[in-house]
């Protein structure tokens, strides 16, 4: 175990583009793998060794308390840390961290990773860094401020270099950090970045500011298309994630919750989750990517795969879906067709027979 005991996870990001799913549920809060994303993260904090976590939230942090049963059931202080005004990436941080202890881990609440965290926080330790960033490598800079490196030590960033520029520099911030209170605590309160304000003044200011470059998995869950991805990249093992692995697959790479009722002749390619409850028809065709939230419906001979469907979405007779992120309670009608990437809100209602795909608009109760 690391001796890092307190983490922050910034949680409080708006979420525009993957609305209307977010017009409901916070972003971080929304399902990943069978449970809320942050139940994920509070799982890998507590496995890391962690036991105070701080989150760092919007102005409303009551939808949050959703958490507060996983937290107690594995022995964590979770404490919210609300942001009447939107503070940036670093302003919650900063108002909180001084009520820390030591070293505090810092989480992006919209990233998926599987990144060693105790790893990470033994070595910020062993370095006595004032800050660690988590990096990652990319093929292409262009699009991504990179960090320049002397062995371990963070010297410089550079943003957005075209490819071939930078020579020997490809990693880029993946929004894992550790801090030492007192590295955050010279920045005034208020509005605050890490990436334009925080990290390059502790660099400028001959601050040990340290890069651990991951190879682990790391995604942006931040639109349509890529909270799918993040789902494909933990349904093929690629990413570890702790609420998926409670339910181990079968030989055919199913994972099924209790109570799961499967008709006739229903086909299942894997990998594929079925939550606690969901009922397959007779003939219906599921996977491979997809993901069923408690009590979904999948009704007689409707074909659905890469899709993400939250707990009680039904899908009629002969649908056709593929690329859904639903809300709660969602109906695809008898007969439609979707194709994504794309997203339909919390009760949510497609017409029988409608065809409907990014940037179509259903009706709702």
């Amino acid at each position: 175990m690391s001796a890092v005991r307190e983490a922050m996870i910034v949680a409080g990001g708006a979420g525009t583009r993957l609305r209307p799913l977010t017009d409901t549920t916070p972003k971080p809060l929304l399902p990943f793998c069978g449970a809320p994303l942050l139940a994920g993260m509070l799982l890998r904090l507590s496995t890391a060794g962690v036991q105070r976590v701080w989150l760092v939230v919007g102005a409303d942090p009551a939808p949050f308390s959703v958490l507060d049963p996983l937290a107690r059931e594995h022995g964590l202080d979770l404490r919210a840390v609300p942001e009447p005004e939107p503070l940036d990436t670093a302003g919650g941080v900063r108002a909180a961290i001084g009520s820390c202890d030591g070293p505090v881990l810092v989480l992006n609440g919209d990233v998926l990773t599987d990144v060693d965290l105790t790893a990470v926080t033994r070595g910020h330790l062993d370095a006595g860094a004032d800050a660690t960033l988590v990096l990652t490598r990319v093929p292409d800079t262009s699009t991504f401020g990179v960090c320049v490196l002397d062995g371990e030590r963070i010297t410089g960033f550079v943003e957005k270099p075209p490819p071939g520029t930078l020579p020997g520099h490809d990693t880029v911030n993946a929004g894992t950090y550790v801090l030492d209170p007192d590295a955050i605590l010279r920045f005034p309160t208020g509005r605050l970045s890490f990436e334009r304000e925080v990290f390059p003044t502790l660099v400028a200011d001959g601050a040990h500011v340290r890069g651990a470059v991951s190879d682990a998995a790391w995604a942006d869950l931040g639109t349509p298309e890529r909270y799918l991805a993040g789902h494909r990249l933990a349904l093929s093992g690629a990413l570890a994630w702790p609420t998926l692995d409670a339910v181990p697959p079968d030989e055919h790479d199913i994972r099924r919750g209790r109570d799961v009722v499967v008709g006739p002749e229903v086909t299942l390619t894997g990998p594929v989750l079925l939550g606690p409850g969901c009922v397959l028809a007779a003939g219906a065709r599921v996977g491979p990517d997809v993901v069923l939230g408690a009590g979904c419906q999948i009704g007689p001979d409707a074909d659905v795969t890469d899709s993400v469907l939250a707990d009680d979405t039904e899908v009629g007779a002969g649908a056709r879906v593929q690329g859904l992120a639903s809300g709660p309670g969602a109906r695809v009608g008898a007969g439609a067709t979707v194709v994504g990437p794309t997203v339909l809100g919390d009760d949510a209602q497609l017409p029988d027979g409608v065809e409907f795909g990014p940037g179509s608009r259903p009706s709702a109760d």
